[in-house]
């Protein structure tokens, strides 16, 4: 189920204004992270330089309408859920989002950010949860990988391994083990939907004593594969 904003979306006339450009804003729960299952209100932004093989939000790489920052933290605001999610495409591919990212933190609300990992998390506002994808082999991103973003990890904050075959598993034990990143931050573990069996996954983990969480994308559980959830 999602809930759409009913605030209508203004024109920005003065380009001065400092302003992103939104994909969609949304009520939903969320799916994954630490987070999951709260009523969480999306920020989807526009773009996203990275192509992975297994994506499933295409339809952010373009398109999308300019709305100014002050206006996106009031529409999330209207829905009066605490917890908010900014999330793409890459939003920081936008270098606005940094300032969305103070704003929303400065209204109070539980802020996270959804980020590929291949570009620089430094100046993200402390007081957001980052949730960094670390790209396996089997995305067809690997090499974007931005190894720097590890020094930038708050205990709040999390890393995500998206896997798609017993390769990107064996890949990802070893990045874990080679940068201890259990010790830096919760690691989460996450099969491809519909390409890795999440019980396999979970047999792999658990023989492998891995400090890791498994997780599932619940929105896909309860929607399957809907736009805008």
């Amino acid at each position: 189920m999602v809930v759409e904003s009913s605030v209508a979306d203004p024109l920005a006339s003065d380009s001065t204004l400092s302003r992103l450009r939104i994909s969609e804003i949304f009520l939903s729960l969320q799916g994954e992270s630490d987070s999951i299952g709260w009523p969480t209100v999306f920020v989807r932004l526009t773009g996203c330089p990275l192509r992975c093989v297994w994506c499933d939000t295409e339809y952010a790489f373009h398109g999308g309408e300019w709305q100014v920052i002050d206006h996106i933290v009031a529409k999330v605001a209207e829905f009066g859920v605490r917890h908010v999610c900014v999330t793409g495409g890459e939003p920081l591919a936008q270098k606005r989002c940094l300032a969305l990212l103070t704003a929303l933190c400065d209204r109070g609300l539980e802020v996270s950010l959804e980020t590929s990992g291949a570009l620089d998390v430094a100046d993200v506002d402390p007081r957001v949860r980052k949730v960094v994808d670390v790209k396996a082999p089997g995305s067809g991103e690997v090499s974007r990988n931005l190894w720097s973003n590890l020094d930038h990890l708050n205990r709040h904050d999390q890393l995500k391994f998206v896997l798609a075959n017993r390769e990107d598993y064996d890949w990802a034990v070893a990045r874990v083990r080679e940068h201890k990143l259990q010790e830096r931050c919760p690691v989460l573990f996450s099969p491809v939907h519909e390409k890795l069996s999440p019980r396999e996954l979970a047999d792999w983990i658990v023989a492998d004593r891995l400090p890791v969480r498994f997780q599932m994308q619940l929105h896909k559980l309860l929607w399957g594969e809907t736009p805008g959830h």
